[in-house]
């Protein structure tokens, strides 16, 4: 059985990863609208990466016989300048991610809760992942710059990638 404050911070995560999910639903169709199908792909993708950690949150909620809260999801930005404007967001926004992990983390090694902090662990390897991603995304549009060639490439390379269910 979980204390009440772990309950509650992994209550508050599950609602940062739906927000997450939804934030990258709606990258995912601002670049399809635009026409850049595989960036929009690519967003999709993490759409589905950011459900697949709710759901592990709250199958572990369950697990440890605490009560899931779904909260409302705040309104998330619609649209960007660019590409690379939206790859800088998403890895601004991982990066808070990362910081919200590492505070649970924190918690339950305050509260000596070691199941959680193990479970924990996976998502810290995944944020790790995220972050480095984004950033060869954000090198590679630096590269780019401003030529049309190499971004309809990243479009074709992005398009490429498929969901993987993280092990978490």
């Amino acid at each position: 059985m979980l204390l009440k404050k772990i309950e509650d911070a992994l209550n508050e995560q599950v609602n940062a990863e739906m927000w997450s999910a939804y934030l990258y639903l709606s990258m995912s169709l601002h670049f399809e609208h635009e026409g850049r199908t595989g960036i929009a792909n690519w967003f999709r993708i993490q759409f589905q990466e950011e459900q697949a950690h709710a759901l592990a949150l709250m199958a572990y909620l369950n697990a440890r016989d605490a009560k899931v809260v779904l909260q409302p999801i705040a309104g998330v930005p619609d649209s960007w300048d660019s590409v690379k404007d939206a790859f800088v967001a998403t890895l601004e926004h991982e990066q808070k991610v990362t910081a919200l992990i590492n505070n649970l983390y924190a918690l339950a090694e305050e509260e000596k809760d070691f199941a959680t902090r193990q479970k924990l662990n996976t998502f810290i390897a995944e944020q790790v992942e995220e972050e480095e991603t984004v950033r060869q995304i954000i090198d590679d549009l630096n590269l780019i710059g401003t030529d049309g060639t190499g971004l309809y490439q990243l479009d074709r390379q992005l398009a490429t990638r498929t969901f993987v269910a993280p092990q978490l």
